[in-house]
């Protein structure tokens, strides 16, 4: 066993209510991701150069511990914590994919079902004049062509963009503009 993972084990446990590695896991939930551009911060376990910072809140006892990087989330070997972290991380790869004016597809390198519907439950497709005033409109329609397996109507097209450029965008911009930053520094080893 490595030392990351006899740091990471030490660290939950003592976190924990459960005294054992396999029932200390179960205690825990992700709360909160944001992204170190610079790769400059490091891990609870001492691992470096993390990219996605995870804050996991224990839902017993409320303690929480930060930065908890998302191969150190796999060793819980949940595959709910494992699904957020690939939601969070798309989340992100879908923002700067948008910032830097790449061309976006309703296509798995930057959608998900549950994506689609995490966007939903966050509020990010607005009730307008083009939706009939109800957000699950478009949320509806970006899921049926996310399941479309024939090519889509230039019309449809120019529907998925819209919604991706003015109502996904603005959202994402809005929601992960704090949580894409330079997070602290791991002290230099001797």
């Amino acid at each position: 066993m490595s030392s990351y993972t006899e740091n990471l084990i030490n660290q939950i446990i003592e976190a924990s209510d459960g005294k054992d590695w396999d029932s200390a896991v179960s205690e825990w939930v992700i709360e909160d991701c944001i992204e170190d551009e610079d790769h400059s911060s490091c891990c609870i376990c001492g691992k470096e150069e993390l990219r996605f910072l995870y804050t996991i809140r224990n839902q017993y006892n409320g303690k929480e511990l930060f930065p908890i990087g998302s191969r150190c989330i796999r060793k819980f070997g949940r595959g709910d914590m494992d699904e957020d972290t690939s939601l969070y991380e798309l989340l992100f790869k879908l923002l700067h994919a948008l910032r830097d004016r790449k061309r976006i597809e309703l296509t798995r390198d930057y959608f998900s079902r549950r994506l689609l519907r995490h966007l939903y439950d966050q509020d990010a497709f607005k009730p307008t004049e083009y939706n009939d005033n109800d957000g699950y409109n478009d949320y509806e329609f970006m899921l049926n062509m996310f399941n479309r397996r024939s090519p889509m109507t230039e019309k449809q097209r120019r529907k998925v963009n819209a919604i991706i450029y003015f109502s996904i965008k603005p959202h994402l911009e809005n929601v992960l503009a704090n949580k894409t930053k330079k997070v602290q520094e791991c002290p230099q080893k001797s």
